[in-house]
This record gives structure tokens, sequence and C-alpha cells, in this order.
């Protein structure tokens, strides 16, 4: 069971894709896509906002998350998180294990 969590990071003045920049160009994100149970870290930039970047962070299971929670990186990605000012909005999904239903698979070309 996969768990995503979507991290909307807002700031102003382009803040947000700087501070998303500061996270890969300093090594962060790399450091992060080889803990043991990350499954996907990616940032995005929604093309009606210029003022948020989507964080798309994926884990195998919640103790993989508490394991990251609990590790030094946080407190780097807290350090950068306060530098550019950013406020966050959070949504949590769990994988669904039965995976896409055979009457959604019409829409999905792959």
């Amino acid at each position: 069971m996969a768990i995503t969590v979507n991290i909307y990071y807002r700031g102003a003045g382009g803040s947000a894709k700087r501070f998303a920049e500061e996270m890969v160009s300093s090594g962060v994100v790399s450091d992060i896509r080889r803990e043991e149970g990350n499954l996907r870290y990616e940032y995005f930039f929604p093309m009606d906002d210029k003022e948020t970047v989507l964080l798309i962070d994926s884990w195998k299971d919640q103790r993989s998350i508490d394991i990251h929670h609990g590790s030094p990186m946080m407190a780097r990605i807290t350090e950068l998180r306060e530098k550019y000012d950013l406020h966050m909005k959070v949504e949590r999904y769990v994988s669904d294990e039965a995976g896409v239903p055979a009457s959604d698979r019409t829409f999905i070309k792959e």
C-alpha cells in the first residue's frame, strides 16, 4: 500500500520555484530519492499559478515516511522552506491495491 503526499508550496515573487530549484541543485532531492521506501519525489509547476509548486512525494508505507520525517534531511527541508517563506497545502492518498478498473482502462492510452 503506497502512500502519496501532494504538497502545494506557495510563496511570492517566484520563491516557490527558487525553493524547488535549490532542493534539486543542493542534492537534497537526490538524497531523498535514495532513501529506502521512496517511490517518487518530483516537482511540478501549475500552468495557471506561477507562485505555486506541486511536490508529488510517494512512499512504500507509513514506516518509510516516519523514518524520512525523523531524518536530518527534514531539518534541511524546513530550513529551505523558511528561507523562501513558503506556505503549504497537503493532500494525502493511499494507493488502491486493486489498480485501475477495467471500465476506466477504456480512457487510458498507454
